[in-house]
């Protein structure tokens, strides 16, 4: 299939995603969310994606967020398309966040608004040292959407959180770093080089397990002790009988490098 406001490809089971208007600097539009929503059905049901990365065209945006100009072409019926961009770049978010392979985002440059979403509900983030980041819903007199509101606050605090979103303050790379908002600066150079070492190791991993752990990240907060260790234990009876799991074992009583399939 394909696309009109973003590329995507699988090599090696690494898909990578771009998201491809960079003369608006990547906005999301309608169009774009709903082909976000219909590539991250394809990475979740695609055996052969072990590792997915998301980036932006060109030097200047990871993504800027909302398209603003089209906001106000539609003002008489601006609610209506939020309505319907939000609807598909949400149940995207879903997929990617429940998906078995780790998705990595390739901040390019500039992440606000649901461009911010975006780098927080990646699992992984690796930005250039040019990237900037800033909430700008409020500026707008909007508030967020795209999932940051429950993933910022899981991974700055509600203190952190709350300044960018009422001060509508911009980080540079290293204070996205310093806050953990990223998890890695590289030069602008060597971002996408960098980026495909970490996605073809992880591709090379045990895919299920990784998995399982995203499952049980994403559902700690919500979760007594000792309901979640319960679940731990659940999981780790399931992985422990998986192929991965056994060629794990075996790997390591055998002294050698395991040779993981993904199941």
């Amino acid at each position: 299939m394909s696309y009109q406001t973003l590329s995507f490809e699988i090599r090696d089971n690494v898909a990578w995603i771009t998201l491809d208007r960079p003369a608006a600097m990547n906005a999301l539009n309608a169009q774009m969310s709903e082909e976000l929503f219909d590539v991250a059905n394809r990475c979740g049901s695609d055996r052969a994606v072990r590792a997915a990365v998301l980036s932006g065209s060109g030097d200047r945006a990871f993504c800027a967020g909302g398209d603003v100009a089209d906001f106000a072409k539609q003002a008489d019926s601006v609610d209506l398309l939020i309505k319907k961009m939000t609807g598909h770049l949400h149940l995207a978010v879903s997929r990617f966040a429940w998906m078995r392979a780790p998705l990595i985002c390739a901040v390019n440059g500039v992440a606000a608004g649901a461009g911010l979403s975006l780098v927080a509900f990646g699992d992984l983030a690796i930005a250039a040292d040019t990237a900037k980041f800033t909430s700008a819903y409020t500026k707008i007199g909007f508030t967020p959407d795209g999932s940051s509101s429950y993933f910022l606050s899981r991974i700055l605090g509600a203190r952190r959180t709350l300044e960018l979103y009422l001060t509508n303050r911009v980080l540079s790379a290293q204070e996205a770093l310093e806050w953990g908002l990223v998890n890695r600066v590289v030069p602008a150079a060597m971002l996408m080089e960098e980026v495909g070492k970490l996605a073809a190791e992880l591709a090379s991993g045990p895919t299920r397990a990784f998995g399982g752990v995203k499952k049980l990240i994403q559902m700690a907060p919500n979760d007594t002790l000792e309901s979640q260790m319960e679940r731990e234990t659940r999981t780790i009876v399931e992985m422990s009988t998986s192929v991965d799991g056994r060629e794990g074992v075996r790997a390591f009583v055998e002294k050698r490098k395991p040779k993981f399939i993904g199941d």
